[in-house]
């Protein structure tokens, strides 16, 4: 059964889910894949499976969106990540829903994600409602770089079926965008005045970590909460030492500049 939607992923290097991904769509009108110049079967696999692959180098996911966006021609779009799948209750619900939206103009759905060992229950991961199913012409884009989100322009409603989300191979993985994330929000963020120090990362960091460790009862999923909350902690921290050290560069540059012109 098909629907009046477009089925949205923005890719790159996604291969391993990209099939499952694609597949959980395939109740979609049309699916439309904008990738960034990957380099495995991310392509190929798109393409396979029907979708219609366009191909744009990255400038941020904000201006990517914008880019996908003036190539989709229904009103409805299901937008996923590449590491993402609907579950076959959740594909149920948005087929009867856009079938006969009513007035609503999206809809949001929990998301279950995988880490470590588990799929996780608390930590403030479960249930992660995110708007995914939405009218275009009455959502607005929101970005707060490197993270972005859908802002609905109307009524919404929760729906009952699973995201199912595989965020990180591993913990290597995952270090390694905590350290892509920080830098990113960090010039974000120096760009706009805001202030650090020592003191204050070790304070956000330190939020971080209990807040989803004992508020957001991370301790109930065992092994994977504590690893979670403790790489929280690094998050918070290195995103707020980050901006001392950009604003040390500045400085520094700026002071050499000045001797220079002497």
């Amino acid at each position: 059964m098909s629907v009046k939607a477009t089925g949205l992923v923005l890719t790159f290097n996604g291969e391993k889910y990209l099939e499952k991904c694609l597949q959980s769509l395939s109740f979609c009108q049309e699916i439309l894949v904008v990738d960034s110049e990957s380099t495995d079967a991310t392509r190929e696999i798109a393409q396979s499976l029907g979708a219609r692959v366009l191909v744009n180098p990255w400038p941020g996911p904000g201006k990517q969106f914008e880019y996908a966006f003036k190539h989709i021609k229904t009103q409805w779009v299901v937008s996923l990540d590449q590491d993402e799948i609907l579950s076959p209750e959740l594909q149920k619900e948005i087929i009867a829903h856009l079938q006969n939206p009513r007035d609503y103009v999206g809809f949001y759905c929990p998301r279950r994600s995988f880490y470590f060992d588990r799929f996780l229950k608390h930590s403030g991961w479960y249930p992660d409602y995110l708007l995914r199913v939405f009218s275009l012409p009455q959502t607005n884009l929101h970005i707060s770089e490197p993270h972005y989100g859908f802002k609905p322009q109307g009524k919404t409603k929760k729906l009952k079926g699973d995201i199912i989300h595989f965020p990180y191979t591993n913990l290597s993985e995952h270090l390694n965008k905590i350290n892509y994330y920080t830098q990113e929000a960090a010039k974000d963020l120096a760009s706009k005045g805001v202030s650090s120090g020592l003191f204050k990362a070790l304070g956000h960091g330190l939020a971080r970590f209990l807040k989803i460790y004992l508020f957001k009862q991370g301790f109930r999923d065992g092994q994977a909460g504590f690893i979670l909350a403790l790489n929280s902690f690094f998050y918070g921290f290195l995103k707020y030492i980050k901006i001392l050290e950009i604003k040390e560069k500045n400085l520094k540059k700026n002071i050499d500049n000045s001797q220079a012109n002497i």
